[in-house]
């Protein structure tokens, strides 16, 4: 939506996210996800430390302190380093296995899914303000016990009000039913454009209304 309002004023962005959520993998997941970082990681990390030109042995080390320094660089916490290192031990994996997630013999859809769900776990362990915050959410994820949030104990699904649930939905047909916003802002067309501009001001009323919730990356 921001490409296209941005193309709409005189503004041209450069891709950075590709669809990450419909990725089968999570090295796929690391091609299409926050493009400029990930290739900063590559370019500045990565192929300093020595890539994949020094043997297998030496590329999963290079992969995992790549992360783990990605991890850090976000910030001075043992969340990040966490969350660096859950990213790491996947993408080792998946350059174990050939390149491939252990589950690509299972159909698209069930690959796309298990990705997202890797993912999101991950999410949590960048999200919570302490370890033990992280490993109570992902308990709470797998029906395992309540996570915990400023209004008290609340199970991470009943937490969710009407308009989050919708939302979700909406996304979810947005991110697997239609094209790309980069494929999209192409031909624009009138309807499209309205279309743009309607759910901008949507976004912008339910912000109003929303209470203040500050920007993660604020805090880095």
């Amino acid at each position: 939506m921001a490409i296209g309002l941005g193309l709409m004023i005189g503004f041209q962005f450069p891709v950075n996210f590709d669809r990450p959520y419909a990725s089968r993998s999570i090295t796929e997941f690391w091609r299409r996800w926050h493009i400029s970082l990930s290739s900063f990681l590559r370019d500045y990390l990565y192929v300093p430390l020595g890539g994949n030109r020094r043997g297998p042995a030496r590329t999963y080390i290079n992969l995992g302190l790549t992360m783990l320094l990605g991890g850090l660089w976000h910030g001075a916490a043992w969340t990040f380093i966490a969350w660096g290192a859950y990213q790491g031990f996947w993408l080792i994996v998946e350059r174990l296995a050939g390149q491939r997630a252990l589950y690509s013999a299972l159909p698209r859809p069930a690959q796309v899914l298990a990705t997202m769900v890797i993912v999101v776990f991950g999410w949590v362990l960048f999200r919570a303000a302490s370890l033990p915050e992280a490993l109570a959410y992902m308990g709470a994820m797998v029906g395992l016990g309540e996570a915990s949030s400023a209004g008290g104990t609340a199970s991470a699904w009943a937490s969710l009000d009407r308009l989050q649930v919708a939302a979700f939905v909406a996304a979810t047909v947005a991110v697997y039913g239609f094209r790309t916003s980069q494929a999209q802002v192409e031909r624009l067309r009138p309807a499209w454009c309205a279309a743009v501009a309607l759910l901008g001001l949507i976004a912008l009323v339910h912000l109003l209304r929303a209470s203040h919730v500050p920007f993660l990356y604020f805090q880095f």
